[in-house]
Parts: structure tokens; sequence; C-alpha cells
């Protein structure tokens, strides 16, 4: 929560409670030095920090005051008694929009996001990708080209100044609201929210060059709900770069202000059987993965200095990750058959394109919400669905069976890769959204169960210390300590290969 918009719906508190507090004929000038007091804060919170829908209740509050109380100190006549029922009726209105205003404030704050902790400060720069090869088949003009949005944090050299905001295409806010069945405002405070990277700083010198990490949304969402974990990455000493997967995130900006928002959630409908939805599924995954191969393409030629970017000569491309969230992990997964690509990690996403190949024999990290571990391990342990099981879920047995069928066999591709180098753990009270930027959103996500019951900032510094470790023992060659074992400082880790 911002100081002056504290301030502001603190001084409508002490407005309100003046009008208790002080008896009648006394208390006309002191109200209306407090409303001209809080009318002052209104002016400034809007002028420095920007207004927001969420505080609608405090503006009105604030002017209704400031409107009665100046109007009682400088009519000459005694104003007229009010009757007690219709104070009342505004007393109680005045209760219901103040305590309304502290649940739009705790609900929808202007959050601060985690500070990288590396040494490193942050650069940012946005990317536009264009794939002359393949045609959109996602999108409504038939003779369009795949185009994507990436954005790239950074090592940077000390800058000073204002960090870029959290996101700055504020034009997809609105879709972003249509995505939780929101109203559309519901979101716009975002654009308050800030990031701790420079936008377009000098790459460090620190190091001639820095390894790459590709990182992939997963299913409806977008680059901008992973920059903490690209910028602790980037804080560390890697170049790692963001993909919107165009018409699979809720909405991307391009640089002619075009935005396209999801039409993949067309690919399923509850109305296929279970082989039609896993099919659309490994479509989807198959662009998904080709545009991985496509952003690692140009950053060759960011590289080489083919495409313009301070990145030049400064992408170590013989050291290569990649990390992706749900699909987005999938994702991770398939494009690791890529030779260029060194090491993967899988943040609680589900395999795709299971019988088409044979199992990836690289270093892998599969990191998973306890939820998810435990559907897994259901499977495992041939658990078999009661009829009320089933009923809850929505689903019929023949689908589950298959359901089942299915994940034996991502459960073996794991234990295969495993094999060749990584690891398999949960993350104790987490749930599948806790891997992403929404856990700071809102904690009404924490109270749908979206996400889980310990801390966004506790989740989040576990997912990043486990994440760089593995990244550093292959694309750095240190650390590893993390991988070994159980750790103290991180008891809600279950490192869980075993049951593979």
């Amino acid at each position: 929560m911002r100081l002056l918009e504290l301030l502001l719906f603190l001084s409508n508190i002490g407005l309100f409670a003046l009008t208790f507090l002080l008896k009648k004929g006394r208390r006309e000038i002191p109200i209306f030095v407090a409303s001209g007091i809080a009318t002052l804060l209104l002016v400034i919170h809007w002028t420095v920090e920007g207004y927001r829908v969420q505080l609608f209740f405090a503006y009105g509050i604030t002017i209704i005051f400031l409107a009665t109380s100046g109007y009682r100190c400088f009519k000459k006549s005694s104003p007229k008694k009010i009757p007690r029922y219709l104070l009342g009726t505004a007393n109680t209105a005045i209760a219901i929009m103040l305590l309304a205003t502290a649940g739009l404030m705790y609900v929808f704050p202007v959050f601060k996001l985690p500070e990288p902790i590396g040494e490193f400060k942050v650069g940012t720069q946005t990317f536009h990708f264009v794939d002359p090869k393949r045609e959109e088949i996602f999108g409504d003009g038939s003779e369009d080209k795949r185009e994507l949005m990436v954005q790239v944090w950074y090592p940077a050299q000390a800058v000073t100044g204002k960090y870029a905001p959290f996101i700055p295409d504020t034009g997809i806010l609105s879709y972003m609201a249509a995505n939780y069945a929101l109203p559309g405002f519901t979101f716009q405070h975002l654009k308050y929210v800030s990031s701790h990277a420079y936008s377009e700083a000098e790459v460090s010198s620190a190091q001639t060059s820095y390894p790459l990490i590709l990182a992939n949304p997963g299913f409806g969402s977008s680059r901008f709900l992973h920059t903490s974990q690209a910028e602790n990455l980037a804080s560390h000493g890697y170049i790692v770069a963001v993909i919107d997967h165009t018409y699979n995130t809720f909405a991307t900006e391009f640089p002619d202000g075009r935005i396209t928002t999801i039409t993949t959630s067309d690919l399923f409908s509850p109305d296929h059987d279970y082989r039609t939805e896993i099919g659309n599924r490994d479509k989807l995954g198959k662009v998904l993965t080709n545009d991985v191969a496509l952003a690692l393409d140009q950053f060759e030629l960011i590289q080489s200095g083919q495409l313009p970017s301070r990145l030049k000569g400064r992408i170590d491309l013989a050291h290569v990750g990649v990390f992706g969230h749900s699909i987005g992990g999938a994702t991770a997964y398939d494009a690791s058959y890529d030779p260029r690509i060194a090491v993967g990690i899988d943040l609680d996403g589900a395999l795709y394109r299971l019988r088409e190949r044979v199992a990836l024999r690289k270093p892998f990290l599969f990191m998973n919400s306890e939820s998810e571990f435990e559907r897994l391990k259901m499977v495992k342990d041939n658990h078999v669905y009661t009829n009320a099981e089933l009923n809850r879920m929505g689903n019929t047995r023949e689908w589950m069976d298959q359901v089942t069928e299915d994940k034996k066999v991502e459960l073996e591709r794991m234990r295969e890769t495993i094999a060749a180098g990584g690891q398999f753990l949960y993350i104790e009270n987490t749930e599948h959204l806790n891997f992403t930027d929404v856990q700071f959103i809102s904690p009404i996500f924490k109270m749908l169960g979206v996400t889980g019951k310990t801390a966004p900032d506790r989740v989040n510094s576990v997912i990043n210390a486990y994440m760089l470790d593995f990244f550093d023992i292959y694309l750095k060659n240190q650390g590893g300590i993390l991988m070994k074992g159980s750790d103290s400082r991180f008891p809600e880790v279950k490192l869980v290969t075993s049951i593979l």
C-alpha cells in the first residue's frame, strides 16, 4: 500500500470519527480544517502516485466532507436541522464506503516485487521477432507470419534513475482483467507497480559474456508475470529472455500498437473426447516449441550483430538454458531436444508430445506445486478414483483412465530424463500460480485456492534459489548445493526423485 493513499484513507476515517467525537456546534471548523487537509492529501496523491479506481469511495468521501463542512462554516444563517434517520443513513453509507475502500485496497494493492538479490544491476530491453518461414495458424489473417514479443533482462552497468514499470504495455491490462472474468478497470492500478530493471541500460562490463536462459509463460499468461524470476537470474549474471507466445497470452501488444489476445483456448472444449484434447494440446505445444527455436535463432543474429542490440557479442551461446511454467514448462522440456540448449526447468507443467519422441537425455529439474505432486503420486500409487471423487472433479471414469495412462508415460519420461542429471521436487503449501508473479497481485488468489498458503515472498525466494542453483551447475559449473539433498534453510522443499 502506497504512503499517500494510506494517509488519505486514514484521513477519511479521522473525518468520520470527528463527526461523533465533537459536540454539535463545535465540530464545523475542525471538520472543515480536517477536510481541507484530506483534500490536500488527495491532490498530492493524484499528482505523485496517480489515482486509481479502488479509491473511488475515498475520493468521494473527501470531497463530500469538504463541501458540506465548508457550507456549514460559511453559511450565515443556521443550517436546517437534518432528520436523524437521514443522518443515520448517511453515516451508514460512509461506514460502508470506508469498509469497501479498505477491502479494495487490500484485495488490489499497488504491491512491490521482491528485489533481486544478485550482485548485478538489471537492465531490460524488448524485441519484436518475425518468423518468415511459419504461417500464423492462430490469428485471423490467413497470410500472417508468426511473430513474437520477447523481453530480455540482463546484467547492467551501475545506473541511476527510474525503474521500468512492471507492465509497460498498459493497453493489455483490460484484457488481463477479462482473462479473470473481472471488469476491465480492475487491474489498471498495476501501471503503478515498478520493476527493478532499467530500460535500455548498458550491459555490465564485469564479464565478457553471460549465459542465455529462454523462458516460457503458461497458457493465458504473459511475459510480465515472470519478471521477478527473470530479474533475479539477471542479477546473478544471466541474460534471460521471456517469450510472449502470441495468441497464447491473455494479450500481447506489438510495436505498431496492435494487441493480440488469447485464441488458443478455442482448441479446447468440454465437448471433445480425451484424445482430441490431447491432440490439440500437442498441436499447440509444437508451435510453442518452434517459438523457442525462433527466439534462439534471433539471439544468434543479435550476438553476431546482424540484428542491432546492445547485447551484441555479450551472449554466451555455448551455455543456454530454458525454463517455463505450466504448458510453458512442457515447452521448456520439449525445446530442450534442441542441441543448442544444455539444461532446463519445468515449473509445474504437464508434458506434451509424449509419444512423438524418445526420452530427453539432458539435465532437467522438475519443480512442482504440492497439488501437482499429489496428483502424480496418485498415478504412481495406482489410485482408483471413487465415484464421489469423479463427480467432484466433473470427469468420467473413462476420461480419468486415459489421463492415468498418459501420466504413467509422463512419469517414465521424467524418470529417464532425471537419470541423465537432474531432480524432481515439490514445494509444500503451494499451488499452480505460485510459480508466477500472479501471487503478488492479490491475496484473493490465495483465498480462491489458486495460490497456496505460504506467503508469496517466501515461495518466490524458494523458487529463485533452486532455479539459480540448478542453472549454476550446468551453465556456470558452480553451485549445486541445493541439488544434493534436503537443506535446513528450505524445509518446505521436498526432493522426491526417489518416487520415480
